[in-house]
């Protein structure tokens, strides 16, 4: 049994999501964890989550969209999080690869949705792309209680010592498996088995033989079947530690 701990079935591009849902019950992946970007992609992962049992949801904003946390979306991400079906706080973090971006105004929203998630005792999904440092500094002056997880993991190995040391969980994607992903395949085989995690970040990032195409959470046995073989285990070993690891993580998980 597979699970997928960050994807987008709020997007466009997953729609129908009753066909989606089906071909990865079907590819035994049992349990998917869809991320929220803002209050609209939230509120709809939430009814997402209402009507398919093996849908979890975070709730919270992507640093590319935090100009638009104001009060009434923060009260409105903060009630969703209190949902049974709400795992995590996420997908936040700092992203300063698409410019312009307000460095402060994403680390504020950064520290407000931790707090946010200490406060509910949730773990934390956290997007780390060009910000390195600040993504560091803030998780080491700010310290999610619950958790959390570095998600498409693509940074060095001493970045992944550090938060290792914090407790959090490293999680990989597709990108794994691209011809180009040289420095990130020591990083994967040095994870250690209870903090590895699978995702997909569909509909982004679909594993080779499909990249280019759009992702699907099915994919996470692609993904898992390369991890497996690259780390020297049996693919049913991995896939039931990824497992154990994402509800030791997301406690909330059935």
């Amino acid at each position: 049994m597979y699970i997928d701990t960050h994807c987008h079935l709020a997007d466009e591009k997953l729609k129908p999501t009753q066909s989606l849902v089906e071909e990865y019950l079907k590819a035994n992946v049992t349990t998917v964890l869809t991320m929220g970007c803002c209050a609209k992609s939230t509120i709809e992962n939430h009814k997402i989550s209402k009507e398919y049992e093996s849908v979890y949801l975070a709730s919270g904003y992507h640093p590319s969209d935090i100009n638009d946390f104001t009060n009434e979306n923060k009260d409105i991400i903060i009630n969703l999080a209190k949902d049974d079906k709400c795992v995590a706080i996420g997908e936040i973090g700092l992203d300063y690869y698409w410019k312009p971006f307000d460095r402060d105004t994403q680390i504020k929203g950064f520290i407000e949705h931790i707090e946010i998630a200490n406060q509910l005792k949730l773990p934390i999904c956290v997007h780390m792309r060009d910000a390195t440092f600040d993504t560091l500094q803030t998780l080491k002056e700010n310290k999610p209680v619950y958790g959390g997880v570095l998600h498409c993991y693509a940074g060095s190995i001493e970045t992944c010592k550090i938060l290792l040391d914090m407790g959090m969980y490293i999680a990989f994607g597709g990108t794994v498996t691209f011809k180009n992903a040289n420095k990130i395949l020591d990083v994967v085989k040095y994870v250690p088995n209870d903090r590895i995690l699978t995702e997909t970040d569909s509909p982004y990032l679909a594993p080779t033989p499909y990249r280019g195409t759009v992702n699907s959470p099915k994919n996470i046995p692609i993904i898992c079947d390369f991890m497996a073989k690259l780390r020297g285990q049996r693919l049913e070993d991995l896939a039931n530690i990824i497992m154990a690891n994402a509800k030791s993580l997301f406690t909330k998980i059935k």
